[in-house]
């Protein structure tokens, strides 16, 4: 079964590049490639796809707009050209799973897809947590009483934007406990995902402004 990709960028040179490389993978099949936000939306609710990739900025309906309407028909992967934009904060919050630079190379685009495709989000760019870092607030608004130590030490460590298998070396536990207490975190605190996870992070002070982005 083929992962089914729809692609909105307003450069076309972008949007055609980006849809000759994932249609040239066996499991990926691009279903639509369209230049704006409104199309982006009429284009995932006809063909249904399993990820929506989505500049930042389009003329009219933007990519936030357009995430935050099709978040919950489609797994969603923003694009952007900075390393730093607010926007794309903003889409993190209205559903995104993770975001890529335009200058992203061919094997991370083609990874991103296949990772946001599977239910997971896109973490591991460094610049993801700079923007959290940048624009959530450094001082803590909201407590995590229903979290336990253990669970907070997780989510701490999910903020730095550790993988499972690091954080079960930083927390001397196997893979698995890893797992439990980030499913734990994310059914406690009603979260989708661990980028949901990071920004709760932040907006509760558990993670604050300047971290070590270091294991």
């Amino acid at each position: 079964m083929s992962t089914r990709v729809v692609v909105a960028d307003d450069q076309e040179l972008v949007r055609a590049g980006f849809a000759m490389i994932l249609d040239a993978q066996p499991d990926i099949e691009v279903v639509a490639e369209v230049g704006d936000g409104a199309a982006a939306v009429s284009a995932v609710r006809e063909s249904r796809p399993d990820v929506a990739l989505l500049d930042v900025r389009m003329p009219g309906m933007d990519g936030i707009e357009a995430a935050r309407a099709v978040s919950g028909v489609t797994k969603v992967l923003m694009l952007t050209t900075f390393d730093v934009d607010e926007y794309v904060f903003e889409a993190l919050k209205a559903g995104a799973s993770g975001f890529l630079l335009k200058d992203v190379r061919r094997d991370d685009l083609v990874h991103a897809v296949r990772v946001v495709a599977a239910g997971e989000a896109l973490l591991a760019p460094s610049v993801t947590r700079k923007l959290i870092a940048r624009f959530t607030a450094p001082t803590p608004t909201v407590r995590l009483p229903a979290l336990t130590a253990r669970e907070q030490e997780t989510l701490a460590l999910i903020a730095r934007g550790l993988t499972n298998a690091e954080i079960a070396a930083a927390m001397v536990v196997t893979e698995h406990t890893v797992k439990t207490h980030v499913s734990n975190v994310l059914a406690k605190l009603g979260l989708r995902d661990r980028v949901q996870a990071v920004i709760a992070a932040y907006e509760s002070g558990l993670a604050v402004p300047g971290f070590s982005s270091s294991p």
